[in-house]
């Protein structure tokens, strides 16, 4: 299972700052909405030509032109992009084109689709790389959350998936037990005096249950998208292996 880091700031400054402290023991930067909205896909460049060996993740949340904003974040170096869950068909369906021509993923955001486990299967039959089961900060406000449901979705799901929404040290095994190929964390991370520490924890904590197999319902043979195997996968090498996929690579 792979460690992605949600980097929920504002600014490239912030942004540079955290990937600094966290870079060394995270799989995947995710570049997150309100930075994009507020830096354009001039995040994207910067953060991709600082850390060209990993993988680098555009929120983007496309609703619609799948095509069109798949490929300006791809243009600009990222290696996948988010699709809401709920968006047209043919909204997924461009940007999986897109990635496809260029050797890159989509990942599909689930939050708040109804219907969700049925969803995912759809869109993992129309390409996206995985699922990302998620609930977002207001979300997860009420006393009554729990990330163990977001969890068991995505189990249900049958399809590729990552869990993302308050996921913690208290939670990361049973994120990782349930067969799902990324655990994307953000405030347990950047919320934390330590940053580098933290991040440095949940890297402990994946690997060594990964190392000592405690782990029972991980799938094989995935049609797409990043393998749910132990150790990390970097940018530069998922990269070539995507392009091996692309069209007249």
């Amino acid at each position: 299972m792979q460690l992605q880091f949600a980097m929920d700031v504002s600014t490239l400054d912030e942004a540079l700052v955290l990937c600094r402290q966290v870079a060394e023991h995270v799989d995947i930067i995710e570049i997150g909405s309100p930075l994009i909205k507020n830096e354009g896909v001039t995040a994207i460049r910067a953060i991709t030509a600082s850390y060209p060996d990993k993988t680098i993740f555009a929120d983007m949340r496309t609703v619609g032109a799948g095509a069109l904003e798949a490929d300006l974040a791809f243009s600009a170096g990222a290696d996948l992009v988010s699709v809401m869950g709920g968006a047209d068909d043919d909204t997924v369906r461009g940007a999986v084109a897109a990635a496809r021509r260029c050797g890159k993923g989509v990942v599909a955001d689930m939050t708040d689709v109804r219907g969700c486990v049925l969803r995912a299967r759809e869109l993992a039959g129309l390409g996206v790389e995985f699922c990302e089961f998620h609930a977002g900060t207001d979300e997860q406000a009420p006393c009554r959350y729990s990330v163990r449901a977001v969890i068991e979705a995505g189990r249900q799901s049958e399809a590729p998936f990552s869990v993302a929404g308050g996921v913690d040290l208290d939670s990361i095994l049973d994120v990782r037990a349930s067969g799902a190929v990324v655990a994307v964390v953000g405030a347990a991370i950047r919320g934390a005096p330590d940053p580098r520490a933290a991040a440095g924890a949940f890297r402990v904590a994946i690997d060594t249950s990964s190392r000592f197999g405690d782990v029972t319902s991980v799938r094989q043979g995935r049609p797409h998208g990043i393998p749910c195997g132990p150790g990390p996968v970097q940018g530069r090498a998922r990269r070539a292996r995507l392009a091996d996929r692309a069209p007249n690579a």
